[in-house]
């Protein structure tokens, strides 16, 4: 069982991140986690601080926590080993470039390896051994022609027709939950989720978009604090549960996928 959690603005937004807080929203308690990561946009590039630590244990978890980050775009992943040791190379997100842009990507899920392997793919090569980082090469080489061949950015329409024939082939497979970054916009893909203890399925994903009014606003629930910095802002945060209570979340449906960008959800 891992949690994701999803940010996207429309100006930047100071993230104030507290992973050791932010994982107990998911069920993660104690030191059983193993490894973490968070990925956001920045200048046209893509900051990377992954470990495969539990985040109590962590140096570089207090640097974050003490130094917010600023971004329009931010993907974290708290990690649950299901497949794959627990190393570096297996932790997530993970990141690619295609066509001169940074791709992200990191899923929640348990997918079957030896069905998964039959899909072919490009050139992008896992460097671990997870179900998560094939899939994301596996996506990446739906997505190679779209990207090379195009002048300038392809459009919405079709990459998230390949990101849809993508999600709806490796649902098969087992949970299927992701969030997947080109750079532009914010795919996520919502699946199911298995409850603790086992035997039933919870929602995979959760949303909310939240609107300020163009004074200085912020977000603060345990182990996570956005504040914006005055000005009008839309911001959509994606989680694996709902981290308030407030009644604005809304569990998206098995199979469902929304594109996000600049805090509003396109489609």
């Amino acid at each position: 069982m891992c949690e994701l959690f999803a940010m996207s603005s429309s100006a930047p937004t100071n993230v104030h991140f507290s992973l050791e807080e932010f994982s107990r929203h998911g069920g993660l308690m104690g030191p059983h986690k193993d490894g973490w990561g968070i990925a956001y946009y920045s200048q046209g590039d893509v900051k990377l601080v992954r470990e495969p630590l539990p985040a109590s244990d962590s140096a570089c978890v207090r640097y974050i926590q003490d130094r917010p980050f600023a971004s329009q775009l931010a993907i974290s992943h708290i990690r649950r080993a299901t497949q794959g040791a627990p190393t570096l190379r297996n932790c997530q997100p993970f990141v690619r470039e295609l066509g001169g842009r940074m791709h992200v990507f990191a899923h929640n899920g348990d997918l079957d390896q030896q069905q998964l392997r039959h899909l072919p793919l490009g050139v992008h090569r896992p460097v671990g051994v997870t179900d998560s980082e094939y899939a994301f090469c596996v996506l990446l080489g739906r997505l190679t022609e779209l990207w090379l061949n195009a002048r300038g950015m392809p459009s919405l329409d079709e990459r998230r027709f390949l990101v849809a024939a993508f999600a709806e082939e490796i649902r098969e497979f087992g949970p299927a939950n992701f969030l997947y970054a080109d750079s532009d916009s914010l795919f996520v893909h919502a699946h199911k989720r298995m409850r603790q203890p086992e035997g039933s399925w919870l929602p995979g994903l959760h949303v909310i978009c939240r609107h300020c009014s163009g004074e200085r606003s912020s977000l603060h629930v345990d182990g996570l604090s956005l504040s914006t910095s005055g000005a009008e802002q839309q911001v959509v945060l994606v989680a694996s549960v709902p981290l308030t209570t407030e009644s604005g979340w809304r569990a998206l449906d098995e199979g469902e996928l929304i594109a996000v960008r600049d805090g509003k959800i396109l489609t």
